[in-house]
């Protein structure tokens, strides 16, 4: 973002980023409460921030790691003594703010039926396999293919063991890895769930320039009725 500060307390129209996410799940009616994973510095500001904007459901903030799997595996493992074995715990990125309602629904509800669920959706471009910069003979059948992102959901004694399992034995925590590519890596089958397509990640200036157009139309309809 080339910003002096972490991307998710940037302010967007007077508030952060995060807590446009946090407020997707504290209006949901199937979440009962939030954990935040935060740099530790910053955890005074996102305290301040959660009285402010009302965050009822946020029962603890726990400082992150080096890396986001460091991150997910400290909240995880504050859970133990807070979580059972049954309980289904939702993973989302602090830096998607546009979370929907029915995606966040039908993540939960498939995880209650199969034990874990990820946000998906069908991959519409083609997709080929570079042998070298310039050229190809190789491409992957989109069909076969899945875009996959946050929200995720497991159950709770499933999503402790991997975590364990997986720092004991160095599988699937490090690089790009998220909770998804390690559950696969470690022998787990994944089940999809609902995407959409406005559940961006905010990664670069034109990505908040989206969620600015996007939060100004929103206004705009809301205003008109």
């Amino acid at each position: 973002m080339g910003q002096e500060i972490p991307k998710q307390f940037i302010n967007v129209y007077d508030k952060p980023v995060l807590f446009y996410t946090l407020e997707g799940f504290q209006k949901h009616p199937m979440i009962d409460a939030i954990e935040l994973v935060c740099i530790d510095s910053w955890i005074g500001a996102a305290s301040a921030y959660a009285r402010q904007y009302n965050i009822t459901k946020l029962q603890w903030i726990i400082p992150g790691g080096e890396t986001g799997q460091e991150s997910i595996r400290n909240g995880v493992y504050h859970l133990e003594k807070e979580c059972s074995d049954n309980d289904i715990i939702v993973i989302h990125d602090g830096i998607r703010p546009l979370v929907d309602e029915s995606v966040l629904t039908d993540v939960i509800v498939k995880c209650g039926q199969y034990g874990n669920a990820v946000t998906s959706l069908p991959y519409n471009e083609q997709i080929f396999v570079a042998d070298d910069e310039m050229s190809t003979v190789q491409y992957i059948p989109r069909e076969t293919l899945r875009r996959v992102s946050t929200p995720q959901a497991y159950k709770y004694g499933k999503l402790d063991w991997a975590y364990h399992e997986a720092f004991e034995k160095e599988i699937g925590i490090y690089g790009s890895a998220y909770t998804n590519t390690m559950m696969v890596e470690l022998g787990e089958r994944l089940y999809f769930a609902a995407g959409s397509d406005k559940n961006i990640k905010l990664t670069t200036q034109d990505d908040l320039e989206f969620f600015k157009a996007y939060l100004r139309s929103k206004d705009q309809k809301d205003r008109c009725g």
